[in-house]
């Protein structure tokens, strides 16, 4: 019989597996795609935008907006 801990550790890979498919699918949805980055960020997991890397891509599409285009 496995333990509470092997247990637990069990359902946390699993967990991990079936999010890591829907997001990689296509499938997840945007509520499936807010628990992902719970539970990275519950697991202490950080990613640093790389030149090239599709967290990189995604930062250099979001509109940067000067003070000018705030007050009009």
């Amino acid at each position: 019989m496995k333990s509470p801990e092997d247990l637990l550790a069990d359902l946390h890979s699993e967990v991990a597996k079936d999010l890591l498919r829907r997001v990689q699918s296509g499938e997840a949805s945007s509520q499936e795609l807010s628990v992902a980055v719970k539970f990275l960020k519950d697991n202490n997991i950080e990613a640093q935008p790389v030149d090239g890397s599709p967290l990189a891509a995604l930062i250099d599409s979001i509109p940067v907006f000067d003070e000018d285009t705030l007050h009009h």
